[in-house]
């Protein structure tokens, strides 16, 4: 079983007399900082020149610098910039201005897993890396309450990186809700997995393949959507509230029924065949190898596959009947306006 930590078991002391900095100001960035800030620690946000979000991180009371400065000022550096961009940025301004005895964190594990960033010796790596999106983890902290945080420690020259990265998802709010330890190996590998076979790429292939059936079948898409995408919200709400048990209890036994027995047609052994073989890609590298390459090429496949999928009959009728919804949408910013936020 998991080790799992909570408020009583972290010393926040270990990090009050830290000097912190916070690479990038997206979703996680400004949760991370602003979370910090309001528990006392001193912090301060590490952007790159003609940062969109300077102003943003400035208007919150957040101090601002250049990633390099911000990196010699600190001797904790939390990296919540992209992972294709990170080992380049961590080569050019970060590594020159670290020193034995520093903290180096990330919130995922993906440039150490796969070797693009190697740090010397003398410095503490570790991963606080909380269960949710930035909103969240901010939204909850500002509540009283928190996000669950994963910790992990890759190198530990301190003797105290543990009891550091405890510390520092304390003060984000992790502690609160609970914080579990892990390794930076099982983080990025599940993560990635479940990203790719299930919570992304499963899901949407999975709505899609849905959809035509219906509408190769000759049903209105209108109907398809309703029932292959749009309940869906309604199914996962379940399953997040009470798991798969709790949901089958929610629904008709005839839906239950047709869960039961027809699931697993759907998800037969070709299926869990091929998830293997996801798995395995991840494992050896070549998954990072391949989106690494990719994304220093320019990202023409990346673009072009998600062109096609804005350009598909379910999203076209998705945003007809969304417009029938306004409450779906009320409050929100739209998904062009939100989009590629790591500052």
């Amino acid at each position: 079983m998991a080790n799992i930590y909570y408020e009583k078991d972290a010393d926040r002391s270990v990090i009050t007399d830290r000097r912190v900095a916070v690479l990038g100001y997206g979703s996680q960035g400004h949760a991370h900082a602003l979370n910090l800030k309001e528990s006392g620690i001193d912090i301060r946000v590490g952007l790159r020149d003609g940062s969109a979000s300077k102003a943003k991180a400035e208007a919150a009371g957040l101090s601002v610098r250049s990633i390099a400065n911000a990196t010699a000022e600190a001797d904790l550096i939390m990296m919540l910039m992209p992972d294709t961009e990170m080992a380049a940025i961590y080569e050019e301004h970060i590594a020159p201005n670290l020193n034995d005895g520093d903290a180096l964190f990330f919130a995922h594990g993906f440039n150490i897993r796969f070797d693009l960033i190697r740090p010397t010796a003398g410095i503490d790596v570790c991963m606080v890396a909380p269960k949710g999106p930035g909103h969240l983890v901010r939204r909850t902290y500002t509540e009283g309450g928190g996000v669950p945080c994963l910790i992990a420690v890759e190198q530990n020259p301190s003797g105290t990186a543990k009891e550091l990265a405890l510390a520092y998802a304390d003060a984000i709010g992790g502690a609160r809700a609970g914080v579990i330890e892990t390794t930076f190996t099982e983080e990025t590998e599940t993560d990635l997995f479940g990203e790719q076979a299930v919570l992304c790429g499963g899901v949407t292939a999975l709505v899609q393949a849905g959809f035509e059936t219906l509408t190769d079948a000759g049903y209105q898409p209108e109907i398809a959507y309703f029932e292959c995408l749009h309940e869906l919200k309604l199914i996962v709400d379940l399953m997040y509230e009470e798991g798969i048990a709790g949901m089958r209890y929610s629904v008709s036994d005839t839906a239950e029924y047709g869960d039961l027995t027809r699931g697993p047609r759907i998800i037969n052994d070709a299926v869990k065949a091929e998830m293997r073989q996801i798995l395995s890609e991840i494992q050896s590298g070549r998954f990072a190898e391949e989106w690494v390459a990719e994304s220093r090429a320019g990202r023409p496949n990346f673009h072009a596959l998600e062109a096609a999928g804005h350009d598909t009959l379910v999203e076209k009728v998705g945003k007809e009947l969304r417009r029938m919804m306004p409450w779906i949408s009320a409050g929100k910013t739209s998904v062009t306006e939100t989009s590629g936020g790591q500052g």
